[in-house]
């Protein structure tokens, strides 16, 4: 079996990294690229980056923050926020990113999902679904940064966006988001069964049991998580070895 990966996540805003719950209450969590560094030295398997505002705000993506934080960071980074073209991708493929996370702008162009891929190959894309609860639909997809609601359900919306070329899917429920109660197992696990891709299970995070339980019963590939690393929780490698006693096969 495929070992499980740990990716922390970065939520940049103006050069910062920030974490609130449910996308709301953004509070100061340091530097990114000496965040990136100390995770990566700590043992994390990749790390995504993801410039919260610049789809609200109208932005193109952080390449600063990249070109730093790729100096000195040897795992895979994601990067994603204000993407909107094949010329985006490939200036953040440029500045140090592995992989480009599109989540606003593919459900506002469905092409540029098929064209990244065809691009720059499946193994580049990550589509990012943002779902929540929203009354008519079980699990409603959200973008601009979960300010508005698309009417797609996010399991349709995953299979969709694997047909037009998405290597994996970064999937976060805005609903359990930083509350540290644990993931969305329901939503992870249906996602999981009913694609053929990876996908990292986000929100909710609060200690290894979470973790673990994404992974297990959640069936996820990967677990990101941000508070629980940001303000001290855990290190990554106490997570890892917490993981590994329970028998989850993670690289240590």
């Amino acid at each position: 079996m495929l070992a499980k990966r740990i990716i922390p996540c970065l939520d940049v805003r103006n050069g910062r990294v920030v974490k609130g719950v449910h996308f709301k209450g953004l509070r100061d969590a340091g530097d990114p690229a000496e965040l990136a560094k100390r995770y990566a030295e700590d043992g994390a398997d990749e790390i995504v980056f993801l410039d919260v505002t610049a789809s609200i705000e109208g932005r193109g993506p952080l390449f600063e923050a990249i070109r730093r934080a790729s100096e000195d960071v040897f795992v895979p980074l994601t990067v994603g926020g204000g993407v909107r073209s094949v010329e985006d991708i490939t200036a953040l493929l440029r500045s140090g990113a592995d992989k480009v996370s599109v989540n606003t702008s593919a459900v506002q162009d469905l092409d540029l999902v098929r064209k990244a891929s065809d691009h720059f190959g499946s193994q580049c894309i990550v589509v990012a679904v943002d779902a929540k609860g929203d009354g008519a639909l079980k699990r409603g997809v959200f973008i601009s940064a979960g300010g508005r609601a698309t009417g797609l359900d996010a399991i349709e919306w995953c299979k969709k966006v694997q047909d037009l070329g998405a290597g994996e899917i970064l999937l976060t429920s805005i609903d359990a988001d930083g509350t540290k109660a644990g993931y969305d197992l329901e939503l992870t696990r249906t996602v999981s069964e009913s694609v053929g891709i990876p996908v990292i299970a986000s929100g909710g995070a609060g200690n290894a049991d979470h973790v673990y339980d994404v992974l297990t019963k959640g069936m996820a590939d990967a677990a990101l998580a941000a508070s629980i690393f940001h303000y001290g929780l855990y290190t990554i490698s106490e997570l890892k070895g917490q993981l590994a006693r329970k028998g989850l096969n993670v690289r240590l």
